[in-house]
């Protein structure tokens, strides 16, 4: 009578262990894409000189989600021809935003904005346009830094929404530009945003 052997045991497949890791590594990066994080290039000089053609931003797509819209925010969103476009937030909904006051300065409820010398383009005009606006509830008031070149609120203001856009349609908030490395930075909410009530 012969002694039975046990059978050797299955060496794990580093092949399998292998695939099942890239994978699980795509699913997820497809999910944080989805849902959490996505990254922009800046195609257009409407946001200069705090965004620069070619630069490359992050954006927080939770970030309305979790939290409310707050003015001085740069967000990606869907712009009034359906493409993907990034501005600054001036007025939310309730809010007066109102071009000019004596020194030229935009007001939001009554509060003049320093943007001179904190992100708006040099030596430009915060807006030659002179308007005023009520934003609706739910919706948002946007403008480019650079204001002599940036198709915003201000180029839509006949239209039914008043030239404002759907809190709906913001993709999320860009809060730091990673790209080029020398231009690495965060991107705050100026100070000047935190007087107006």
């Amino acid at each position: 009578m012969t002694e039975e052997k046990d059978p050797p045991a299955k060496k794990s497949s580093g092949w399998r262990d292998s695939i099942l890791f890239t994978l699980g590594g795509i699913i997820l990066a497809v999910l944080v894409h989805l849902f959490v994080m996505q990254s922009f290039y800046i195609p257009s000089g409407s946001m200069e000189n705090t965004l620069l053609i070619n630069d490359r931003v992050a954006v927080n797509k939770l970030a309305y989600v979790f939290g409310d819209v707050e003015r001085g925010d740069i967000v990606v969103f869907k712009g009034w021809d359906g493409e993907d476009t990034i501005k600054r937030v001036i007025g939310v909904g309730g809010d007066t935003v109102k071009c000019c006051d004596a020194k030229r300065r935009i007001t939001v409820n009554g509060t003049p904005l320093d943007e001179e010398n904190v992100y708006l383009y040099p030596d430009v005009y915060p807006s030659k346009q002179r308007f005023e606006v009520k934003v609706p509830p739910g919706r948002v008031w946007l403008m480019g830094d650079h204001r002599n070149n940036s198709r915003d609120s201000r180029e839509y203001i006949d239209d039914p929404y008043k030239g404002t856009i759907s809190e709906d349609d913001l993709v999320g908030r860009a809060f730091i530009r990673y790209w080029p490395f020398s231009r690495f930075g965060l991107l705050s909410r100026p100070e000047t945003f935190s007087k107006v009530h």
